[in-house]
């Protein structure tokens, strides 16, 4: 395993670790939003309709703003999964490696607490 994708390892067990502390429901799936990022929209926008065409659940691409002030294109795929690293892991890892096929970035994921 790559350093980054040890990262996102790390990243995955520290975000479960503490949603679970925090009392989120582990009998429910969560909605798993994966982000992806692009300063070339025509990358970004390509890497969007591939995951569609895999029949994944995406958002519209649209342009962000950085906290130094530049710009970016992004959007998420979004899934539902258990709140289980070693499940969250695996889809991450997917997601890391569509993002270097379609030459943009992968910025991780994040989810919501559930009652």
């Amino acid at each position: 395993m790559n350093d980054e994708l040890q990262q996102w390892r790390e990243h995955t067990e520290s975000l479960v670790n503490t949603l679970i502390e925090d009392g989120s429901n582990e009998e429910v799936f969560h909605t798993i939003e994966h982000h992806f990022s692009s300063e070339n929209f025509e990358l970004l926008e390509q890497a969007a309709i591939s995951a569609f065409k895999l029949g994944l659940e995406v958002e519209e691409p649209e342009e962000a703003e950085l906290e130094d002030g530049s710009k970016v294109f992004a959007f998420d795929i979004s899934t539902e999964q258990a709140l289980e690293v070693d499940i969250i892991f695996a889809e991450t890892e997917k997601m890391y490696t569509f993002a270097q096929q379609c030459k943009v970035d992968y910025d991780g994921w994040g989810t919501y607490f559930e009652e």
